[in-house]
């Protein structure tokens, strides 16, 4: 569902498009339930943000929580964010390390690799967010890569803010991406007011974790992505709660070339997805192997029987 509203109170503010998730299962046959906002089926990307998942508060002793047996990746990079749990994580580039709150881990697929995702034995409740960004057709076919950072916390007028990506508040992080980005968790004190100087070339995205806030004078509820166009030189956040709200706020320039994602892949034709499907499918060196986890990994579904199409940031 979409939904595209303006502030009643001002009917010069922006229009915010809200864009609401779907269940989908994640990780094969033990399958945990995330909810998905990107790709929408009225807006497929945030900038170069292409894949948005929310999960959690999951109670690990009752579901389960994530076992995501070794799978590939092309032409993206995975931004793994958590708040509260921890996730193991293994890659063919022969990096071991943890998923923990308030640290990014970012993994430059490029022309391939594959991982696996595991919620360690200690986590009681997993809690987090999965992103993906898709690399422009220049970089799509760089070699693998891996940086964790620990962004500091931020006090602001209003709440508290770590800047994974991009800069915000005076602060930016020293990772670096393929396109202009913009990513951070807020978290706005009660009755809270917080207005952010932001880049008017970007387009950003609003994630509500838990509480309630107003984005430009347009409600948005928990699970909510709220979306802004381009030409904002200010963002204006309200906590409408007498709780702490936590935010996602994602950012970055329109992505204006069409792109193929299917699956774990993102390429720029049918032909690309086909190859990627056939090569991890044979166990090509394209991907690699992920050492250390204890299961086969994950075999490639079956591909549409009609071709894919490239399609752009809106359907």
């Amino acid at each position: 569902m979409s939904t595209t509203e303006t502030s009643p109170q001002d009917p010069q503010a922006p229009t915010v498009e809200v864009l609401s998730a779907r269940d989908v299962p994640l990780g094969g046959p033990r399958a945990m339930t995330v909810r998905r906002t990107l790709p929408h089926r009225n807006r497929r990307m945030i900038g170069a943000w292409c894949f948005v998942d929310h999960y959690g508060p999951d109670d690990v002793t009752r579901t389960g929580g994530m076992d995501v047996a070794p799978h590939p990746h092309t032409g993206l990079q995975t931004v793994s964010w958590l708040f509260t749990g921890e996730i193991e994580h293994r890659d063919s580039l022969g990096v071991h390390a943890f998923v923990r709150p308030g640290e990014l881990n970012l993994m430059t697929s490029g022309h391939g690799i594959c991982h696996s995702e595991v919620s360690t034995p200690a986590t009681t409740v997993l809690h987090g967010v999965q992103l993906w960004v898709a690399l422009p057709d220049e970089h799509r076919d760089t070699a693998r890569d891996f940086h964790h950072h620990v962004p500091e916390p931020r006090t602001l007028d209003g709440g508290r803010a770590r800047v994974f990506l991009g800069t915000l508040a005076g602060h930016t992080s020293p990772v670096p991406t393929f396109t202009p980005l913009l990513g951070a968790e807020l978290v706005l004190d009660p009755h809270a007011t917080l207005t952010l100087t932001v880049d008017p070339a970007f387009e950003h995205g609003v994630l509500v974790d838990h509480g309630e806030a107003r984005l430009a004078g347009t409600d948005l509820h928990p699970g909510d992505l709220g979306y802004l166009a381009p030409g904002a030189t200010t963002l204006t956040l309200t906590n409408t709660t007498g709780s702490p709200t936590r935010l996602v706020l994602l950012g970055g320039t329109p992505f204006e070339e069409q792109i193929v994602m299917w699956w774990n892949f993102i390429g720029r034709t049918h032909d690309d997805i086909l190859r990627a499907r056939e090569e991890w499918q044979a166990a090509a060196d394209r991907f690699g192997t992920v050492q250390g986890y204890p299961g086969a990994r994950l075999p490639a579904p079956e591909l549409p029987g009609i071709p894919l199409k490239p399609r752009g940031r809106t359907r």
